[in-house]
């Protein structure tokens, strides 16, 4: 067993710290030199609790800690540096309060809007939750405090979460559902994983050994330390066997662990978690003296944060930003802003510091109350009263700010929602204040994405905020009078109807499975591939100016060199603002043995820029990023040949495009008895062989012969498999010499 001290433990004593001492912290080993190490949620404000005491601290009354902007905030941001900000801050926090770990990022991919827990992911695209998440590890890691990425792997609902096998396929695992995961830990290593609740294909996340050590371990040289979600561990013996480190919470009155510890027989894996647990320990190591942080740079950086992820969908007749002189004449509607909806609910819920109303807000900003009307009930209940003394308010106001969105009930952990619309009540207060005032700026507080294809053309404008964390009206009052920029882009497809998404008919499953039919084409990839209608494209967002593209240029690198090709272009401010643009990259590829999306995005830019100012930009794009992941091969692939880049303002905005072919070495793949004539006469070694075989047997006769004679039934017979061909008369080649061949060739 691995130790420091003369004596060494025993392995029952090391079974002790595959489990956890209680909710929040890990059993130490003195005999080891292994301190105790303390976790606790955080994915976007850090909530320290005492479970077994709930007298002292509940779910509901942790600690005051600052409430950050939630991931589905951030990832509208594009924004890496901003988003490690927050990390390093958020770590901060962990740090003064005795944290070692965090519980976080969330790094589920956004299969379905209906996901209860879509606020804490950052996107529907992996390559782009990778970025993003690996700056939060780096950010929290920064102040020597541990990230645990999270929930590894599939988890992307709520409903039967603690039991549903996701079923993928498993090219559609390591394009989609795991990719993410890999790119962050390759960025940024974070020093815990947490397994899911789940099972995949069948095994529980916890007890997967594929999973755990053949991908996490082997193929990933993964060092950190793999802990549970909380009780998703059914056989201890099996985790551990599998790859887990740490069981959560502690169950100390288990002996499975023990037993098996006693016999021998898990020797390995007990001197393994002890390694990694102690490198955990060294990786946090506690500081004599605990720095206060500053809240009140916590507070500002949360409102700045939140302001720059702010998404403007839809500006029309440039009604904003609003004008100051003009507040006497501009009434707030709806009880969001006065009681604001800025975090989700589940176990991520904060206690904040403070929390800001836009009401708030305004008084600070104008020293006055601003004219309002609640409109409707948090809880959905219709309010007539409410409903008329808001018309009567729009009717004599020269712009109506409307706030609405999803109420903490509509969308937690725990359980999925049941549709993409926003609350009834709501909805119908909209259509009277339509009626009466046609200047109206809507303010979205959701932690899901909600469908406004019904609604939009009855507004002026749409803000999506998401959840902003708790400088929420602070952040919304500066966007709306334009001291903030918007320049927020969507980090998911907002769709027209539910049952255009792409899980439609598979979400949530039934009897225990959700099949994942959709395969790699989740998100834009779907809706591209379909040419699909959408309400709001992923990667759109608008801004108070205005940016041109232009002058773009490609090239493609030799075969042997690891970079596929080199994209440059121009992007110039022509706005009267100052503002941001995210610059997006897209690659589509046609590749000989694959289905590949019209678009895929494999790099983006957020660039800052005052009016008129222009600056060149270039993107380097190697043949990793542009891969697909080969099931027959087992590993990654690119063939390279023909592609398009696009460069957008979003997926559906795209502004220059350029054709390039891309030289690769051919990539080679095992012939079987199962492969087609073609696959086997394309062969540059294998095909020459079986021609030279076949015309030593007096070639191909009878009908097969015949059809070979035209381009019609060529094409037919190429596709046949060998091991079919072989069944016909007139094919002078029988299995027995396809197997010498396959032999040979592989």
């Amino acid at each position: 067993m691995t130790h420091t001290s003369d004596t060494p433990p025993a392995p029952v004593q090391v079974a002790a710290i595959t489990t956890g001492a209680d909710y929040w912290t890990t059993n130490g080993l003195p005999e080891a030199d292994l301190r105790q190490l303390r976790m606790a949620d955080g994915p976007h404000g850090l909530r320290v609790q005492d479970d077994e005491n709930p007298d002292h601290l509940g779910i509901g009354r942790s600690e005051k800690s600052t409430c950050f902007p939630p991931a589905v905030t951030l990832a509208s941001s594009w924004d890496p540096d901003l988003v490690e900000s927050v990390g390093a801050a958020l770590g901060r926090e962990a740090r003064s309060k005795g944290v070692d770990v965090v519980l976080g990022p969330g790094m589920n991919i956004k299969r379905s809007p209906l996901c209860g827990r879509n606020f804490e992911y950052f996107s529907e695209d992996p390559m782009f939750t990778g970025t993003m998440a690996a700056a939060m590890i780096k950010g929290i890691q920064s102040q020597g405090v541990g990230a645990c990425a999270k929930h590894f792997a599939v988890n992307n609902q709520e409903t039967d979460r603690l039991r549903v096998s996701a079923d993928v396929t498993p090219r559609a695992l390591r394009e989609i559902y795991l990719r993410g995961f890999e790119l962050a830990l390759r960025d940024a290593n974070p020093w815990g994983v947490m397994a899911s609740y789940n099972r995949i294909n069948g095994v529980f996340a916890s007890e997967n050994s594929w999973l755990l050590t053949d991908v996490l371990r082997e193929e990933w040289h993964y060092d950190g330390v793999v802990v549970s979600d909380w009780g998703a561990v059914h056989d201890p013996v099996a985790a551990l066997t599998a790859g887990l480190d740490l069981r959560m919470p502690g169950r100390p009155d288990d002996s499975r662990i023990v037993e098996a510890a006693k016999s021998g027989k898990i020797d390995n894996e007990l001197d393994r978690t002890l390694t990694r647990l102690k490198l955990l320990a060294d990786r946090t190591q506690r500081t004599a003296q605990r720095e206060q942080p500053d809240l009140e740079a916590h507070h500002r950086l949360t409102r700045r944060a939140a302001a720059e992820s702010a998404v403007l969908l839809k500006n029309d007749q440039a009604a904003l930003p609003l004008d100051a002189a003009s507040m006497d004449r501009v009434v707030l509607i709806g009880e969001l802003a006065r009681t604001p909806r800025y975090q989700g609910a589940g176990s991520s819920a904060v206690n904040p510091v403070r929390v800001v109303s836009t009401i708030d807000a305004m008084v600070e900003r104008f020293g006055r109350e601003p004219l309002f009307s609640a409109g409707y009930r948090l809880d959905g209940v219709d309010d007539d009263g409410l409903v008329e003394e808001a018309v009567a308010a729009a009717a004599t106001a020269e712009t109506v700010v409307l706030f609405l969105g999803l109420p903490p009930a509509f969308e937690s952990e725990g359980r999925d929602r049941a549709d993409i619309s926003l609350p009834v009540n709501q909805l119908a207060l909209l259509n009277r204040l339509a009626a009466v005032n046609g200047r109206i700026v809507v303010v979205l507080s959701n932690g899901s994405a909600v469908t406004t294809a019904a609604w939009r053309d009855k507004t002026s404008s749409i803000i999506e905020f998401w959840l902003t964390g708790q400088a929420h009206g602070e952040t919304v009052v500066d966007v709306l009078f334009g001291d903030v920029n918007p320049s927020g882009k969507l980090a998911e497809t907002v769709p027209v109807r539910l049952e255009d998404t792409p899980a439609f008919l598979d979400f949530p499953g039934e009897e225990g499975h959700v099949s994942y039919g959709e395969g790699i084409y989740v998100g834009y990839r779907y809706y591209d591939a379909r040419n699909i209608s959408v309400d709001f494209p992923f990667g759109h967002g608008h801004s108070y100016t205005t940016f041109e593209y232009s002058d773009l240029h490609t090239a493609a690198f030799d075969a042997d060199s690891p970079l596929a090709c080199t994209v440059s272009l121009t992007l110039r401010n022509t706005g009267t603002y100052p503002g941001a643009e995210v610059v997006q990259v897209y690659v589509g590829d046609s590749q000989a043995t694959l289905s590949t999306p019209v678009r895929e995005l494999r790099a983006f830019q957020k660039v800052n820029l005052r009016p008129g100012e222009s600056v060149h930009l270039s993107f380097d794009l190697t043949r990793e990023q542009l891969g697909h992941f080969s099931t027959e091969l087992q590993h990654w692939v690119y063939d390279g040949g023909p592609c398009t880049v696009e460069i957008g303002s979003s997926s559906r905005d795209i502004r220059l495009s350029a054709s390039l072919d891309i030289p690769a070495n051919p990539v080679p793949r095992p012939l079987t008895v199962w492969s087609t004539f073609g696959e086997w006469d394309s062969d540059t070694d294998a095909g020459p062989r079986l021609a030279r075989l076949i015309e030593g047997r007096g070639g191909i006769r009878g009908r097969m012969g015949d059809l070979l004679k035209d381009e019609t039934g060529r094409a037919s017979v190429l596709a046949f498999p060998l091991r079919a061909l072989v069944e016909f008369p007139g094919f002078p080649v029988d299995l027995e010499d396809i197997e010498k061949l396959v032999a040979s060739s592989n």
